[in-house]
């Protein structure tokens, strides 16, 4: 059982920490129109990670506390200019580059735990916790593939540049 609670708790912590990378990177990175749109909806699937997880937290006395409701909060509008992009394309693109290097590692470190909830789930029985990491998981390993796959498109162009 204590397994099973390290797991539930160190997850939730996980997309919680995530939920807020996306956001930042969303906010940060503003005047990129497909990384400010996929961040939001990859922020919005982080956020419901968080509050199933504290769901069945509360199952195993767990208080996990669920993140934010979904919603702009105060992310700039879509067409608003960063002055960091205009000023200094080379380093938003270097800036871009490591947020997306760690929103990759920041969704691996969930994929993990995803991957450890399932397996301590199965072995004890637990169909409800299979079920959510069956559900979530997938989503996560969505995640990494869209940052490793952006980090390739965009590193030959953002390091020749500097």
């Amino acid at each position: 059982m204590k397994g099973i609670v390290y797991t539930l708790g160190a997850l939730h912590d996980g997309e919680c920490a995530l939920a807020g990378q996306w956001a930042e990177a969303a906010a940060r990175h503003s005047a990129e129109h497909e990384v400010r749109h996929v961040a939001q909806i990859l922020l919005g699937w982080s956020n419901e990670h968080g509050r199933r997880l504290a769901d069945a937290g509360a199952r195993y006395g767990l208080a996990l506390d669920p993140p934010p409701e979904p919603g702009p909060r105060g992310l700039p509008p879509a067409d608003e200019e960063g002055t960091l992009a205009e000023e200094h394309p080379a380093e938003e693109g270097l800036l871009l580059l490591l947020d997306l290097r760690e929103l990759h590692l920041g969704a691996c470190g969930n994929s993990l735990l995803w991957e450890m909830l399932g397996q301590v789930a199965q072995a004890s029985g637990e169909s409800s916790l299979l079920d959510l990491a069956t559900s979530c998981h997938p989503r996560t390993l969505r995640q990494m593939r869209w940052t490793n796959t952006m980090l390739k498109s965009l590193s030959p162009q953002v390091l020749t540049s500097l």
